[in-house]
């Protein structure tokens, strides 16, 4: 029997293919978006899978300013952030950011959460594009648009 058919491949940054991909998120609910845009940016959709190196796919979110969120979490839910000084603790909702900066924060961090916290987790980050309208700029990568 040959034992170097069994042999067990892993991906590296040569090896890896790595796709563009489009994803629509108007009338998604804002964390199952999330947890598929995750699992892509990972590359666990792929059988080629490695956990140590960055063999998901650039993925291109746009129409992010028509996400649901379920229930009253618009007003109830809360992010927390501190600034570092004393007393410096803010609260704000998802409606706050939406009307005060724009939608993409909300899926950018909703992503963020659902990689992982260390430097792969930071260097999928960018493979991350959110767009509030239908229009981005990464028409010369020939981005495949996906169903979820």
């Amino acid at each position: 029997m040959d034992t170097l058919s069994y042999k067990t491949t892993f991906e590296n940054k040569a090896t890896v293919e790595k796709n563009w991909i489009v994803v629509d998120a108007s009338s998604k609910v804002l964390g199952r978006l999330a947890s598929e845009v995750a699992k892509i940016i990972r590359g666990k959709h792929k059988p080629g899978y490695t956990p140590h190196t960055d063999c998901g796919d650039n993925v291109i979110v746009i129409n992010a300013d028509k996400i649901k969120l379920t229930g009253k979490k618009w007003t109830d839910k809360v992010y927390v952030s501190h600034t570092g000084y004393p007393g410096g603790q803010k609260r704000t909702t998802p409606l706050q950011i939406k009307n005060k900066k724009s939608s993409t924060i909300l899926v950018e961090r909703a992503v963020r959460g659902m990689l992982p916290k260390n430097r792969i987790g930071r260097a999928l980050f960018g493979n991350l594009y959110v767009y509030e309208g239908t229009e981005h700029p990464h028409e010369a990568q020939q981005p495949k648009e996906i169903k979820l």
